[in-house]
């Protein structure tokens, strides 16, 4: 197979990119072999099953659930203010 010739400098302008000339010359040769690897990786077969990882629950057991409501106390008395069973805060968000 011939390599192309690439206009690098074109590439460059259109991309917007600043290019000196050390680099152009040496793109110049880089990307054809860049773009002749991607085609021989293009030509390699998909067909690769992927591995399963084994699946299996990772969560725990609650064992000993504390009765909902049991720290509300607790927390209430520790909070800076409360109304009614509810903590005060100030407002953050507005309409």
């Amino acid at each position: 197979m011939t390599e192309p010739h690439i206009d690098v400098a074109a590439l460059a302008k259109l991309a917007r990119l600043d290019v000196s000339p050390e680099e152009l010359s040496r793109l110049e040769k880089e990307i054809p072999k860049i773009l002749a690897f991607v085609e021989t990786i293009q030509t390699v077969s998909g067909e690769v099953t992927p591995e399963i990882p084994e699946v299996r629950n990772v969560m725990r057991e609650d064992v000993d659930p504390h009765e909902s409501g049991i720290h509300t106390e607790v927390l209430l008395a520790a909070a800076p203010a409360s109304e009614d069973g509810h903590l005060v805060v100030k407002k953050v968000l507005h309409k």
